[in-house]
C-alpha cells in the first residue's frame, strides 16, 4: 500500500452517502487487512435518543459506524443503508469513524444548556472494536463526560476496554459510572462462525475479571438468545456459571430480534451454517421482528431460576475480584480488538 494515496487530496470513489457525512478521506492499512477506515468531521457528537425509544437513557455517543465484529444478528447493520453501503459485508468492513467526536464532545457538554443527563457508549456500534486500536477516541470521550460530571454507561464485547480501566475507575470517582460487556455465545465454535470478529469468550470472561478487579461493578448483556442455538437449559447453566465465575454482579438475558435488513442478512447465514432450522425460524418470526409472546414467557421461565442459582440478580452484590485470574486469561491485542 503507497501511503501517497491516502492523500486527501486522492479521488477515492467516496459514496455520496459518505459525503453526506463530511468524508475526509478513506483509508487501508496493513495492520487492518479487509477493512477501509472512512474518516469523516462529524457536526454533533451527542444523540438525543427519540422519546419512543424504551431505553434507560436519552443521549448516547457514537464514534464509530459500522463494527468489524461482523456479528451476523446485529441489530445496527440497516444504519449503513443511510450511507449508499450495504448491510452486509459492507457493515462489517466500511467503517465510519468520527475522527473529532472528542473535540465537538467537549464544545456540547459545555453548553449552558447540558443538564448533566447520562450518556450511553456502545448502543449502536461497539466502541472498542477493532477501529479504536487505530484511533483511540474513547480515552478523550470518557475524559471529556467525567470532566463535565456527566455520568455514562459503556456495553462493549472488546477486551481492548481493558486498556482504559485506569481511566474509567477514576472517572467513577467523579461521576456514576456502568460497565457492561455483551456476551450471549459460550460456544467457541459457534462463536467463530456467527460473531468472526469478535474477542472469544475466554478472553471476554477475563476482561469481566479484569473489570472487577479494578473494583468496578460489571453487568452482563448475555444477549441476544438465538432459538435453538444458545437457549437451552444446558448452554445457559453453563455460560452463566462461567459468567459467575468471572465475578459479574448481574445479567439482562433475552432473545434475538430481527429488525429490518439485518432479518434477511442473518437468515442467509442461517440457512448456509443451518438449514434445518429455517423452517423454524420463519414460524418463530412470522408476525415480525419480535419473539411471540409464547417463546419470551417459556425462556424467562428457563432462565429466572439460573440467575437465582448463580446468584446473578442486580440485587445480589458480589465483592470486587482479588485478581483478573477468576478465568484462563487470553492475550490483550490492542491493535486487533
Amino acid at each position: 500500500m503507497r501511503w501517497a494515496n491516502q492523500s486527501v487530496a486522492i479521488d477515492d470513489g467516496a459514496l455520496p452517502g459518505l459525503q453526506r457525512l463530511g468524508l475526509v478521506r478513506s483509508v487501508r492499512t496493513p495492520q487492518f487487512d479487509g477493512i477501509t477506515f472512512h474518516e469523516v468531521l462529524c457536526k454533533s457528537a451527542l444523540n438525543k435518543v427519540p422519546d419512543r425509544s424504551m431505553v434507560p437513557f436519552r443521549y448516547t455517543v457514537n464514534g464509530y459506524r459500522g463494527c468489524s465484529h461482523a456479528c451476523r444478528y446485529c441489530f445496527a447493520r440497516p444504519t449503513h443503508e443511510y450511507l449508499d453501503l450495504d448491510c452486509g459485508t459492507d457493515f462489517d468492513t466500511q467503517v465510519v469513524v468520527k475522527v473529532n467526536v472528542v473535540e465537538v464532545l467537549r464544545r456540547e457538554l459545555c453548553r449552558p444548556s447540558w443538564t448533566r443527563e447520562a450518556v450511553a457508549l456502545g448502543t449502536n456500534t461497539d466502541p472498542y472494536q477493532r477501529a479504536e486500536g487505530r484511533y483511540a477516541l474513547m480515552p478523550g470521550i470518557i475524559s471529556a463526560l467525567a470532566a463535565a460530571h456527566t455520568p455514562f454507561s459503556i456495553l462493549t464485547k472488546g477486551t481492548l476496554l481493558r486498556r482504559d480501566l485506569p481511566l474509567i475507575r477514576d472517572a467513577a470517582q467523579q461521576v456514576p459510572v456502568s460497565v457492561a460487556i455483551s456476551l450471549a455465545v459460550g460456544d467457541a465454535q459457534l462463536h467463530r462462525v456467527i460473531e468472526p470478529g469478535t474477542p472469544t469468550p475466554e478472553a471476554r470472561l477475563s476482561l469481566i475479571a479484569g473489570i472487577r478487579a479494578a473494583g468496578l461493578d460489571c453487568h452482563v448483556m448475555v444477549a441476544p438468545m438465538l432459538p435453538y442455538l444458545t437457549d437451552s437449559a444446558d448452554h445457559l447453566d453453563d455460560l452463566l456459571g462461567r459468567i459467575a465465575a468471572a465475578g459479574a454482579t448481574s445479567v439482562t438475558v433475552f432473545g434475538l430480534h430481527l429488525r429490518g435488513s439485518t432479518r434477511g442478512w442473518f437468515m442467509s447465514w442461517l440457512a448456509q451454517h443451518h438449514p434445518h432450522l429455517v423452517g423454524r425460524y420463519r414460524q418463530l418470526y412470522r408476525r415480525g421482528a419480535y419473539l411471540p409472546a409464547g417463546y419470551r414467557d417459556a425462556l424467562r421461565e428457563r432462565v429466572n431460576p439460573l440467575i437465582t442459582k448463580h446468584r446473578l440478580h442486580r440485587d445480589q452484590r458480589r465483592p470486587p475480584a482479588a485478581a483478573p485470574t477468576a478465568v484462563a486469561a487470553e492475550p490483550v491485542q490492542p491493535t486487533l480488538f
